[in-house]
């Protein structure tokens, strides 16, 4: 990782909020009350080291706004990406490049596609092929920079994919069903004889949500605890175990099904226990309790801290094995604190999380002119976003059936809630609204999660992050290798360029792991690219170019799709709706449009340009540049042709100037003398000395073909060629209007359940947006997410209907 890239991405992150105090039991924790002992030093070294870390690994988030919850295979999925810090969440314009995805239940992707940032946003769209198999799939979104922190931090979204052409599979007669308790102790252990809070989390083996009640049992049998899930399957309980090792174990009921027995985590002799909790309205009480092998007067450490940011920051001394730490909820900041508990070895032995909804959020207000229409009648939305600053916003309409039922994700709980905690939260919504307390701490004790590891944060040097922020284009990642005994090379110059008309061309030094990177510019669609060495100098390699999408995926456990029945009226509508809207759009459907792209080669303006079709023309090279090229000199020696470009730099120089043709570095002067010069537009010629990377060279001659395409030039044995996808070109959505009695008397069928997709609104105060509804009656969802300056997210959603006549 190079300083430069980590002082961009701080920059534009927000600055650490100041290390605030914690009052504690006979220790006042602000650290800049505190003198200089033993204990505050230790103490000041924790934040410090988390502030450093944090400039060294600045978090970034993406949350993608999907248009529909659910699609049948052939239909289009249009979505809207924001890229944000990790700490205010303010818009994070760092990364030039998302990656979005479309995962089976095998974790394999079936779409893939590169999409452009800029200023923090995106949008994109992806076909479903047709063919798509029916399943529950899983759209992540990406950055290169967010690859340094693996797969659980990339955005997630479940989606349902059905496809009407294909009878739905008949799953085997289901088995007795199963469940999967599971229990996590407060602050991470459960330790004999320390009073801890044990949260539970009870699904079935699809993963959801599983109401349940249960008694805790000791090794004798008898009940010592007795607990109850409040929502989505979560729960808590006290409880005290007084058997080190247990076993302890839980009866679990579920309604209509035989008990369940399973084992609690196993009880330590010795350990720290950590219990959170309300002290009143106004503060926090962190009780740490501590058995066995511990120093009775050991000193302890507290840090809070909420994304990677110290908030609350304390020392404490225990006192007949517990210590108190008084925590000030005006202190915290929105969102998930880390509490972390750390012992005189300033090594963490306990943490616990804490949740606070946020009090600020986007007022955003959406309405429709009218609660009813008719068919092809003009809808007048109406949206509202009064804020202190400019919003970004993204607009989705969709019809509403037994399909499309249950909600995608929403960005305000997504950025609040769902980006910090491990795993799917179901209904994340439902824990920002007031009096959600208890169930959002069994959240936190269930799904606790955190984005790095201490051991990193206290090394003395930090560890090195093999992927780069794409700043300012795609970066296309690639390994040179012997080609003899496969072994990365180290120190190679490779060369990348996907020939055309637009001379382009990229070089990179190989690591010492034989990795090269190329940072391109205006790289859409799907090109062919070549890759290779210097074979003049370098015969012995190759160059491979790497996947740019992540191979690392999130934990998570495969599910088995079913329909139930009473869907087959929704499924067969929407098979009809795919089916004319396919055949009405054509192939309109795949079509994108790539921005206009700047012609002008990478080295501007030559020193001298040749149009051969102004001369007469000649069948052999040597003679067109002997005869009309007097800026290149052509030399013969012992190993056959040689140029020379002479400039006030060259004297003395017998080195060859880089020789391209539409693009391709040819290193063998031979064969660019061997060429049909029939087959050569023009010839451009930089008679001074050229830097292209960190390579000098003593001129360019470079030779366009009339296509682009090489023109049958035989690439070199060494060169790689290969198909790559560039960023994708954008796409605009296409939905009829009905302005005319003309119009609204068409036979051709509209049949679309997606109304209206507008990816990119900014609005100030308030902005009215028209579309026209289908021939499809029925109920329709608006849903509006968007995102300040300031970085406050706000989502608005409400329903309108659509009736035959009126």
């Amino acid at each position: 990782m190079t300083c430069s890239s980590v002082d961009f991405f701080w920059r534009r992150a927000a600055r650490p909020r100041p290390v605030l105090g914690a009052t504690v039991l006979g220790v006042l924790g602000l650290l800049a009350a505190m003198p200089a002992t033993a204990q505050t030093d230790s103490l000041a070294r924790i934040g410090p080291a988390l502030v450093r870390y944090d400039r060294h690994a600045p978090a970034e988030k993406l949350f993608l706004h999907l248009d529909r919850p659910s699609y049948v295979s052939g239909e289009t999925m249009w979505f809207k990406l924001y890229a944000v810090d990790g700490r205010r969440h303010q818009p994070l314009a760092a990364s030039s490049v998302a990656y979005v995805e479309v995962l089976n239940e095998e974790k394999r992707p079936v779409l893939q596609a590169k999409i452009a940032l800029r200023q923090a946003t995106g949008h994109g769209s992806l076909v479903l092929p047709p063919a798509l198999p029916s399943g529950r799939y899983t759209v992540r979104a990406y950055t290169s920079w967010m690859k340094n922190f693996g797969p659980e931090l990339y955005f997630h979204s479940p989606v349902t994919i059905v496809n009407t052409r294909t009878p739905l599979s008949v799953p085997a007669k289901s088995a007795a069903l199963s469940y999967d308790p599971q229990f996590f102790p407060e602050g991470g252990n459960l330790v004999q004889g320390v009073r801890s809070k044990v949260g539970f989390k009870i699904t079935d083996s699809q993963g959801r949500s599983v109401a349940a009640e249960g008694t805790v049992l000791d090794q004798a049998g008898q009940s010592v605890a007795t607990f109850r899930t409040l929502q989505f399957g979560l729960g808590s309980f006290l409880f005290t175990p007084t058997q080190e090792g247990g076993p302890y174990s839980a009866v679990i009921r579920v309604a209509g099904q035989p008990p369940i027995t399973s084992a609690l985590p196993p009880v330590r002799a010795s350990g720290y226990g950590l219990r959170l909790e309300d002290e009143d309205a106004q503060q926090l009480r962190l009780v740490v309790e501590v058995k066995g092998a511990v120093p009775a007067n050991e000193n302890l450490f507290l840090l809070a801290h909420t994304r990677q940011q110290p908030v609350v920051a304390a020392a404490g001394q225990l006192s007949q094995g517990q210590a108190l730490f008084l925590v000030d909820k005006q202190q915290l900041a929105a969102g998930i604190t880390h509490f972390t508990l750390f012992n005189s070895q300033r090594q963490p032995v306990g943490e616990r999380l804490y949740f606070r909804a946020p009090t600020a959020t986007l007022p955003l207000s959406a309405r429709t002119d009218k609660t009813q229409y008719a068919p092809r009648q003009k809808v007048t939305l109406q949206l509202a976003a009064t804020a202190a600053s400019a919003a970004e916003l993204s607009v989705a309409v969709y019809q509403l059936d037994s399909l499309s039922a249950a909600g995608g994700a929403d960005i305000s709980s997504y950025l609040w809630l769902s980006s910090d905690v491990k795993g799917t939260v179901e209904h994340p919504e439902y824990y920002l609204a007031p009096g959600r307390e208890a169930a959002a701490d069994n959240l936190m004790l269930t799904q606790g999660w955190s984005r790095f590891r201490w051991a990193e944060v206290l090394a003395p040097q930090p560890r090195p992050l093999p992927y780069l922020p794409e700043l300012n284009g795609h970066v296309v990642r690639g390994r040179v290798l012997n080609s003899a005994t496969g072994a990365p090379a180290e120190g190679i110059v490779a060369y990348l360029t996907a020939p055309s008309r637009a001379i382009q061309l990229y070089n990179s030094v190989s690591r010492p792991d034989g990795s090269v990177q190329f940072e391109t510019t205006q790289f859409y669609g799907t090109r062919q690219l070549v890759a290779q060495p210097n074979t003049a100098q370098d015969s012995l390699y190759r160059v491979e170019l790497l996947n740019p999408f992540s191979e690392q995926y999130a934990a998570g456990r495969p599910t088995t799709f079913t329909l139930a029945e009473q869907l087959a009226a929704s499924l067969q509508r929407r098979h009809v709706q795919a089916e004319v809207q396919q055949h009405y759009l054509g192939k309109q459907a795949v079509r994108y449009l790539a921005p206009p792209a700047d012609s002008t080669a990478f080295y501007g303006k030559p020193s001298e340009q040749y149009l051969l079709d102004a001369y007469t023309r000649f069948k052999v090279m040597e003679e067109v540049m002997r005869e009309y090229v007097p800026g290149v000199l052509v030399r013969i020696r012992k190993d056959g042709f040689h140029f020379l470009v002479p400039n006030d730099n060259s004297r003395g120089v017998e080195e060859n100037p880089l020789v391209l043709l539409d693009g391709l570095p040819v290193f063998n002067t031979n064969r660019i003398m061997a060429f049909d010069p029939l087959k050569v537009q023009k010839l451009d010629v930089v008679t001074r000395r050229y830097f292209v990377g960190k390579q000098v060279y003593n001129g360019i001659v470079s030779y366009t073909t009339y296509k682009g395409d090489l023109a049958g030039f035989p690439l070199d044995a060494h060169a790689l060629l290969q198909e790559y996808e560039g960023l994708q070109g954008q796409r605009e959505f296409y939905a009829p209007r009905y302005d005319t009695p003309q119009q609204q008397q068409s036979r051709l069928p509209d049949f679309r359940n997606l109304l209206y997709w507008n990816p990119s609104v900014q609005t100030t105060t308030s902005t009215e947006l028209p579309f026209f509804t289908s021939d499809q009656v029925g109920r329709y969802r608006v849903v509006v997410q968007g995102l300040t300056k300031d970085g406050l997210p706000g989502t608005a959603s409400f329903t309108f209907e659509v009736k035959p006549s009126l």
